[in-house]
């Protein structure tokens, strides 16, 4: 009898392992089967580069390579982050997945291959950790497993936000910190609570808050079904609330300065008004539950993610009417269902989600959650004793066909994302659902085939899904990766000092992320909210997290020491549209005839460098005037020219003047002689409108042109000298554009069609650049620049040399609470200029300056987490030496 106990165990332990295997090899297989169809590279000519994942997350990566193999000091601040910014925030939110160290073994182009290979495995991984969740609670549970975890791991939220692959730990941990919840329960331990939980806070704090969330909602639902009294129950909810706090402690490192760089980015944008109100129809999120519903147009404000596949919407359903289980768990997780659905509809709790902050794009973040949900209580129905009442089947039954009915009458409200051939796979997937749970009744042995129905449906939904989405070509993005870093490497190998580096083309504003080099762009999430501030009152395209600078000018490119500039071939002339299909393998960003002051130090066949002789050292001697400069109540143009010439002591001069077009003429729009402010209305609705405005410059100085928010290519149309003027769209302030430079007697021709009935020429003015005065200032401010004799990303020492008249050390490092400075060895103050910048009063004389950056609660941080290894090691030992005796 003991020899066939044993033999069973065996048989069980081996059906254990094989299941597994299933659980992580199936969905392995079968994604990566699509994107070999798909041709993704390593495999073909496209890639998994789509949306955020090729526009923002890539260049994030590239970073992350950069950091480990060549520069730990960036893990903490870098310049490549618009002109400086701090980095805890983005690596707590973006690279801190273990996955990424993959990354290490792909550079340049390659990291696509890369990519793939993490994509697939977090899939894998999914499959898996389900998989053992459901072992460790149902130690005999059948072969349904791989098909509930491949469920799991392809559920329309992981296929949906495959593109945002760094939220894609949370579903792999999610069942770890529900199997450490069951621990404290079965085991009275907390040490896998604390050690998943705690991991998921390092790996990506924004997911962990929802798990957070959602892991008192499991405690609650734990507690009901292993009620047995009070004491027992407060004692489990201490150990639940000592883990937590735990878990807190050892991510204490991360959060803390992580906490601080929110409040100057992310959190700025929290809403402080809410509407008590349902998003829409509740009803109508049922239309997410048929296969194939996620498109390009769902990303943006689309309905939740929600897909599981039918059987597990069914054994979902089935479980609420299954006596074996205790009444008072039913109805605790009736509570849960009802709060989470309303959470997907009802606004209040949709924002409480996603701590207070409605999403820019990808709406429900957290409907991972409630896929998790819908498939473990499926599970937990299958695995204890089901009923299987012919009774509560027919009820199930007649919810479904009130469902698929109400789809059926409204589908063409779901046009944009459901057509016939979904809604009635749908129904087929149903039908062959509910045959399933008929069969099951009869035959629990045909659990491998119910498995291989259940996968086929989840299957066919993240194909049709995927299918709806297009990638960025591996040439395009390789080609452009490719010559960017060339270039980039060429500057890099003839100067060894810091400086930035602007370019007139860009495929993301993460570029300089991408090839690690100091720049003036960015976009994340952690965006410290002053370097947009400061970008727009110079004339730049900014948004909520990001900045790109392509609207540059001699002045800007001076004072933020932007010595180096590339400028693709082709923009020689003016090129098309960054946002034309026929993509470049260099796409033109800005107009900037003006580089043509700069001096050409290099070329290529498809670009040419330009050095800048009036890029100012990274810090420089300036007027101490300029510690009570405010610009608040200044145009962008005045914001410009007071500024610089604070710097070097004048308060008064002017290095622009506003000019008169010579000519204009209208074409089926009336005629106004004043055009700031005005408002051009079409004659003739059928007839094209357009104004043509010409120029003759009297000088070779340059000219600048500057365009409200309204005069952009969504309105308008704009030509300069016959082509497309290129310009970054959209932007929301005033943007400055180079309009002409070296044109002295040609006449420089604008036109503007209309692409409306009217348009407002909001700040549209034409200005006049200074040369001679710009110069007489450069020349003064850069007599005594800060020689920076050593440099890393958070860190800038050197060396200056100031009198009287410029003992205020200007540096262009965005200001930061986590800026530290010694002059001569001594701790000094630093000042913030400008609302933006770091600056240091000096005396006169030499100074040696060192400036270094450490994150805010950086080692109050690191000092709790040592606490809190402390407490754990204290406890351990005294637990092994009670143990002993």
């Amino acid at each position: 009898m003991q020899r066939s106990y044993l033999n069973h165990t065996k048989r069980l332990v081996s059906s254990h392992k094989q299941q597994l295997f299933a659980s992580f090899l199936i969905p392995l297989i079968l994604m990566s089967g699509y994107f070999i169809y798909r041709k993704m590279a390593p495999f073909g000519s496209s890639s998994l580069l789509t949306v955020d994942l090729g526009q923002q997350y890539v260049d994030l990566f590239a970073y992350f390579r950069h950091t480990i193999l060549h520069d730990p000091t960036a893990f903490f601040y870098s310049f490549s982050k618009a002109i400086g910014g701090d980095m805890t925030g983005t690596w707590a939110y973006y690279l801190m997945s273990p996955f990424n160290l993959i990354l290490l073994f792909f550079p340049g182009k390659t990291i696509t291959s890369g990519i793939f290979i993490i994509t697939v495995l977090k899939y894998a991984f999914s499959g898996l950790t389900f998989a053992i969740l459901l072992q460790k609670m149902y130690p005999k549970a059948s072969w349904l497993v791989p098909g509930l975890s491949t469920a799991y791991a392809l559920m329309g939220f992981t296929v949906a936000n495959q593109l945002n692959l760094i939220w894609l730990d949370a579903p792999i941990l999610l069942p770890l910190i529900v199997l450490g919840i069951e621990q404290i329960f079965k085991t009275g331990k907390i040490r896998w609570f604390v050690l998943w939980l705690a991991l998921m806070l390092i790996i990506n704090y924004y997911m962990a808050y929802m798990i957070c969330i959602f892991s008192v909602l499991y405690f609650a639902f734990a507690s009901a079904h292993y009620y047995t009294s009070f004491k027992a129950a407060f004692t489990a909810f201490k150990k639940f609330v000592s883990g937590a706090i735990l878990s807190a402690g050892f991510a204490s490192w991360l959060l803390m300065p992580t906490f601080y760089i929110l409040t100057q980015s992310k959190v700025q944008y929290t809403e402080t008004s809410v509407k008590f109100k349902f998003e829409y129809f509740p009803f109508k999120m049922l239309s997410k539950l048929l296969p194939g519903t996620f498109n390009f147009e769902q990303m943006p404000s689309g309905l939740p993610n929600i897909f599981v596949g039918a059987f597990c919407l069914i054994g979902f359903i089935l479980y609420f009417t299954n006596r074996n289980l205790k009444l008072r768990e039913r109805i605790t997780a009736g509570i849960i269902t009802l709060f989470l659905l309303l959470s997907l509809c009802f606004q209040p709790l949709d924002l409480f989600w996603h701590a207070m902050q409605f999403p820019w794009w990808y709406p429900y973040r957290f409907s991972f959650l409630v896929c998790f949900w819908i498939i473990f209580l499926a599970a937990r129905y299958l695995f204890s004793e089901p009923s299987f009442s012919t009774r509560s089947l027919i009820i199930t039954t007649c919810i479904f066909l009130l469902g698929l009915v109400y789809l059926y009458l409204n589908l063409t409200s779901f046009k944009k994302y459901v057509d016939q051939s979904q809604f009635f796979i749908g129904c087929l997937f149903v039908a062959l659902g509910l045959l399933a749970f008929i069969l099951l009744k009869q035959r629990p042995n045909a659990a491998w085939l119910i498995t291989i129905l259940v996968i086929l449906d989840v299957f066919v939904n993240a194909c049709m899904s995927l299918n709806n989405l297009s990638y960025v070509s591996q040439s395009e993005f390789g080609n452009y990766t490719t010559e960017l870093d060339k270039t980039i490497s060429k500057i890099q190998k003839k100067d060894k000092g810091f400086y930035r580096i602007g370019k007139t083309y860009m495929r993301t504003k993460d570029d300089s992320m991408q090839a690690a080099f100091n720049g003036g762009s960015h976009f994340s999430s952690t965006f410290e909210t002053q370097i947009p501030n400061f970008m727009q009152k110079i004339g730049q395209p900014d948004g909520d997290g990001f900045v790109t600078y392509s609207n540059g000018t001699l002045i800007t490119d001076s004072l933020l020491g932007m010595k180096y500039w590339s400028k693709n071939i082709d923009s020689n002339q003016l090129g098309s549209s960054v946002t034309s299909t026929a993509n470049p393998t260099l796409p033109a960003l800005t107009y900037r005839p003006d580089l043509t002051s700069y001096q050409l130090v290099g070329q290529d066949s498809l670009t040419q460098t330009y050095k800048n002789p009036y890029a100012l050292s990274i810090g420089f001697g300036a007027s101490s005037l300029v510690k009570k400069f405010d610009g608040s109540n200044l145009d962008t143009i005045q914001y410009q020219s007071q500024l610089y010439s604070t710097l070097a002591g004048k308060t008064t001069s002017k290095l622009f003047t506003s000019q008169n077009f010579n000519e204009v003429i209208f074409q089926n729009i009336n005629q106004t002689t004043k055009l700031t402010g005005s408002v051009l209305k079409k004659n003739s609705l059928s007839k094209p409108g357009v104004v043509t405005f010409k120029f003759t410059p009297t000088t070779n100085d340059a000219y600048y042109l500057t365009l409200g928010q309204e005069l952009n290519p969504d309105n308008a149309t704009f030509t300069i000298n016959g082509k497309t003027l290129t310009q970054y769209s959209p932007y929301r302030n005033t943007v400055v554009v180079n309009f002409a430079n070296h044109s002295k007697g040609k006449t420089v021709t604008l036109k503007i069609q209309l692409k409306k009935m009217s348009l407002w020429l909001e700040n549209f003015t034409l200005y006049h650049f200074n040369q001679t005065g710009f110069t007489k200032l450069h020349k003064q401010l850069s007599t005594s620049p800060l020689k920076v004799t050593k440099h890393n990303s958070h860190q800038i020492s050197g060396n200056i040399t100031v009198s009287k008249k410029n003992d205020f050390l200007m540096t262009t490092i965005p200001y930061g609470k986590g800026w530290h400075a010694q002059v001569d060895g001594k701790s000094a103050k630093i000042v913030k200029v400008a609302k933006t910048f770091c600056g240091i009063q000096l005396t006169p004389g030499t100074h040696k300056v060192v400036l270094t950056y450490w994150p805010p609660y950086l080692f109050l941080g690191l000092i709790v987490s040592l606490i809190a290894l402390l407490i754990v090691s204290c406890y351990l030992g005294f637990k092994k030496r009670s143990i002993k005796k």
